[in-house]
């Protein structure tokens, strides 16, 4: 269901397909036809996957051809209201295999990486979600150094080693016995989602779930 603000935005800035750029019309339809059927949808075997400290982590889409064209400009090129689409997917992929949650929280960025941008990807999705699960958005998580990109880390085991002990939970009082689903954008290894979910057991919540928008094939 669209907001008020979500339709008079509509009126004055049509929409466009978040994967092919084409003119969409107004109301919900907000992927063109053409590119609804050739999105590349997880196939049925890898609906979930699991991480340590992540026991189910699901994703809607591979991380490929125009999911990942759409993604890049979502991150890199302000294209920050590709949220809500890829938020209703994400959703469908969250009640189709059963998740729940009592907060939702997200992967944060760095201060520096947060300026640059001047939004975080992460933390938008995860407030479209909360909005239609009707469940809390709580920031849980801070990212206290600048670690180097993940995409430019090579081996699991390096990204593993690269975001080692580079988040603090926040508001511990909030997420001792709850269940937490953590938001994200894109899962390739596993290697930050693992190292959330350990943060914030530690943190005392009581079981960490994750789901993302896309993910690689071998992210295992």
């Amino acid at each position: 269901m669209m907001t008020v603000l979500e339709y008079i935005a509509d009126l004055f800035y049509p929409v466009k397909c978040p994967f092919c750029g084409k003119l969409t019309g107004r109301g919900d339809v907000y992927v063109c036809p053409d590119c609804l059927k050739s999105l590349p949808a997880v196939s049925d075997e890898d609906r979930e996957q699991s991480f340590p400290n992540i026991p189910r982590c699901v994703a809607p889409f591979y991380y490929e051809n125009s999911v990942r064209e759409s993604v890049h400009g979502f991150k890199f090129y302000g294209k920050n209201a590709y949220a809500r689409v890829y938020a209703d997917f994400m959703q469908k992929a969250i009640d189709e295999n059963g998740i729940s949650c009592d907060i939702i929280t997200w992967v944060p960025l760095s201060k520096r990486r947060y300026r640059q941008r001047g939004y975080d990807q992460s933390r938008l999705l995860a407030q479209y979600i909360a909005k239609r699960c009707g469940r809390p958005c709580l920031r849980l998580l801070e990212k206290t150094r600048d670690n180097r990109a993940q995409s430019l880390t090579g081996s699991k085991s390096a990204r593993m080693a690269n975001v080692a002990g580079v988040y603090r939970a926040v508001n511990t009082d909030m997420l001792k016995g709850k269940r937490i689903l953590i938001i994200d954008d894109v899962v390739t290894t596993g290697s930050t989602l693992s190292e959330c979910g350990k943060t914030l057991r530690q943190a005392g919540a009581a079981a960490v779930c994750a789901a993302a928008f896309a993910r690689r094939k071998d992210s295992q």
